[in-house]
């Protein structure tokens, strides 16, 4: 076998059919495009989803999803930042001080990420599994 020998199988390669060619070509004259009408124009193309003027699908259902105010209203704080405080009772009002959460926050909850080592006592506080036994193995307490 030879590089100048290799050619495509037969039947696999069709030769372009050129249009525009005369009527003895079977593609004269309107070259397939048929009689008038948006197809048969050159750029006669439209975007996708076009609807002929009509209000596309995508324009006439409503919207939907939102962003939730609530999300704000929570937030998380990391047991080595407690461990930073020098006070023995925890709360929302204490963290806001510290600066460690915003004043938009309600929920607060407390996450396994470092060491305690020292009692403290969270006040209004949530706190995962894993926080609230390391919190109690330093002795502790989540109320």
């Amino acid at each position: 076998m030879r590089l100048n020998t290799l050619k495509p199988n037969d039947g696999s390669h069709k030769t372009r059919l050129r249009v525009g060619r005369g009527i003895g070509s079977g593609m004269g004259k309107t070259a397939g495009r048929g009689h008038k009408g948006q197809h048969a124009r050159a750029g006669g193309t439209h975007k996708y989803g076009f609807e002929g003027g009509q209000m596309p699908l995508q324009r006439r259902l409503p919207k939907v999803g939102f962003r939730s105010l609530k999300k704000a209203e929570s937030q998380e704080v990391f047991l080595y930042q407690l461990a930073n405080l020098k006070l023995d009772v925890i709360d929302v009002v204490a963290l806001h001080k510290a600066g460690l959460i915003s004043s938009r926050a309600k929920k607060v909850k407390v996450v396994l990420k470092g060491e305690i080592g020292r009692a403290v006592k969270l006040s209004g506080l949530l706190a995962t599994a894993g926080a609230k036994a390391a919190i109690e193995a330093a002795g502790g307490s989540v109320e």
